[in-house]
């Protein structure tokens, strides 16, 4: 019985006795951290696959996938197996975002194309990777990947308005327009237009102060 519910649980069995007669079980089992179901679902709303990729055996990575909800799960991998499967997916055309905290991980965060440390990782993991977070938190990597979708968007806005801005407003202010048209503009109005477009590519950058990561 203690055996089923141990390979139920994908736990680890201690078993405890006295005078050498057993008298009791202990089951032990890794925990999930704080936050990963919100992470994950989060994830997937946003189109993100998330994969496990773990060094436990098959039934405990099981358990755990099914737990959090992961799209697929490769259990028993070792550091090159990770890295084999990243490129694996990468040589499939997937961009590929690693999370992870060991020794044994710091490989595969250098070979994804956005390697990801946890806030208590080793030395060479948080060495390798390409950010890093504050917190021991896996919820900030969905707000991570928010805030640098929204920020490229906002910079292809702003490259996209200054390069109309200039190629409308220069030709304007140097007069190539006065002999077909008659139009001319004052320095002192083309000065005044050079700082106004300076000030929406600002204020434009400023609305990511108000984006809701949570």
């Amino acid at each position: 019985l203690v055996e089923d519910r141990a390979s139920e649980l994908a736990s680890t069995v201690l078993y405890v006795s006295k005078n050498f007669q057993m008298v009791g079980a202990i089951l032990l089992s890794d925990y999930l951290r704080e936050g990963v179901n919100d992470a994950v679902e989060k994830l997937k709303k946003m189109n993100v696959k998330v994969y496990l990729l773990t060094g436990d055996n098959e039934a405990t990575a099981k358990r755990v996938a099914s737990l959090i909800r992961v799209d697929r799960y490769f259990a028993e991998v070792d550091p090159e197996g990770k890295l084999k499967v990243i490129r694996e997916l990468q040589a499939s055309g997937d961009v590929i975002a690693f999370v992870g905290d060991g020794i044994n991980d710091a490989p595969a965060i250098m070979q994804a194309d956005m390697g990801i440390a946890m806030a208590s990782g080793t030395d060479i993991a948080i060495e390798t990777a390409d950010m890093n977070l504050i917190k021991n938190d896996l919820r900030l990597v969905p707000e991570a990947i928010l805030l640098s979708r929204n920020t490229l968007r906002v910079i292809k806005q702003n490259l996209f308005w200054a390069f109309f801005y200039n190629i409308v407003l220069i030709p304007l202010a140097a007069g190539a327009f006065y002999p077909l048209f008659g139009w001319q503009l004052n320095p002192m109005y083309a000065s005044i237009a050079m700082a106004l477009s300076s000030v929406s590519v600002v204020s434009n950058s400023l609305r990511l102060k108000t984006l809701k990561l949570k």
